[in-house]
């Protein structure tokens, strides 16, 4: 897509060249199944047995720990399912933050058609889950807590190692979702039980994630078949996924502190720019406990043209966001996130997403500004 300037990297990220240069072998050539008996077999199993201890080099914890799954949907779906079902004895109760993504969301109002009931943490205005009301929220039935680590829309940083703390002294199982932060910023998974982690976020391939689960974890497999994956998680191995997921979590690790300070410097430049060039703007989420990688906007009294503005960009070579690319297959909804940081239908209709990635550059913030100058104009007549 040349010309193009893409500047959606929280939905996806193309696959970055080295990664594709690792896989290629394993599409080719070494495409055995890890399950048979032959050299082609036993090769693909060594590889997979490899990418499971260099990722679980990189947040620290056991090999055995990590389960790979399809993607960040089937991992949360599988933490929560699993825990729901293990643990039913128990109880019966799940506490989520009201911002999650639709998986989870959906995953969790399947669930309350199943004899679980869900409490749903409020968040502030700046994007934070309330932690004391958490902290009052769980009782002697609640079997599971799931806060993600970063909001996929406002990028706003929860507390995790605070929440598994309370968690830990409750006798509760915590998971997090880091599907938009893994492999960006440091992940303490010390007092995390579940984490699920994905490959199209960072630069790896589609159709490959992981959920962590730590051991002693009571949790019964959504899929059942021939017993892969420790007999979590049944299906033939994605071998190529697999090695091209590890590739990029490699990648991302090499370079982040470096990645970060430069996108940091994009994120603050933009910012700048809009808060000093637009009336009325207000930026979702708080500006410091935020992924540096993520600005989402709006502009007061043209909320209602938010999607019109996008696809203006859209003519000029700009790609953005209205929210979440998950949440966009239905009806022209508000968005859930937004009205959970206290926004109404109206202005939750309004935001723009911006998220930097690897190979965006201040030439691409420049023509960015340039056209959003353009475009706005465009529409400002229709509020003058």
């Amino acid at each position: 897509m040349e010309n193009k300037i893409y500047l959606d990297n929280a939905a996806t990220t193309c696959i970055d060249k080295r990664v594709l240069d690792t896989m290629m072998p394993y599409l080719i050539s070494n495409y055995g199944n890890a399950s048979s008996l032959h050299q082609f077999g036993t090769s693909a199993k060594e590889q997979i047995a490899e990418s499971r201890s260099q990722i679980a080099h990189y947040l620290k914890c056991e090999p055995e720990e990590i389960v790979f799954t399809s993607s960040g949907t089937e991992a949360n779906n599988f933490a929560i399912k699993g825990i729901a079902f293990a643990n039913r004895s128990k109880g019966n109760h799940i506490i989520i933050s009201s911002f999650e993504h639709d998986c989870v969301l959906n995953t969790c109002k399947w669930l309350e058609g199943q004899g679980f009931y869900v409490t749903y943490l409020p968040i502030s205005k700046d994007g934070f889950v309330d932690l004391d009301f958490l902290k009052r929220a769980i009782n002697r039935k609640t079997i599971l807590v799931s806060v993600m680590h970063v909001n996929n829309e406002i990028g706003t940083i929860q507390p995790i190692s605070e929440i598994g703390k309370i968690c830990k002294e409750k006798d509760v199982y915590f998971h997090s979702d880091a599907c938009q932060s893994f492999g960006k910023i440091p992940i303490d998974i010390q007092n995390i039980d579940l984490l699920t982690i994905n490959s199209h976020k960072i630069y790896g391939p589609k159709g490959i994630g992981a959920l962590v689960v730590k051991k002693n974890t009571n949790i019964v497999p959504l899929l059942h078949g021939g017993g892969q994956e420790f007999g979590m998680r049944s299906s033939t191995e994605n071998i190529a996924g697999i090695v091209g997921f590890t590739k990029a979590v490699a990648l991302c690790f090499a370079e982040m502190e470096s990645e970060n300070l430069r996108i940091k410097e994009l994120q603050n430049r933009l910012i700048f720019y809009l808060a000093e060039n637009f009336e009325g703007i207000y930026f979702n989420g708080d500006l410091k406990m935020r992924l540096p990688h993520n600005i989402n906007f709006c502009i007061s009294g043209m909320e209602g043209e938010s999607i019109r503005l996008l696809l203006l960009l859209d003519e000029m070579g700009i790609a953005v966001s209205s929210g979440s690319a998950c949440s966009s297959n239905g009806d022209n909804q508000a968005s859930h996130v937004l009205q959970a940081i206290g926004l109404n239908q109206f202005e939750a209709r309004g935001s723009i997403r911006i998220s930097f990635g690897r190979y965006n550059s201040e030439k691409d913030i420049t023509l960015f500004i340039e056209k959003l100058q353009q475009v706005v104009g465009k529409l400002n007549p229709i509020f003058s």
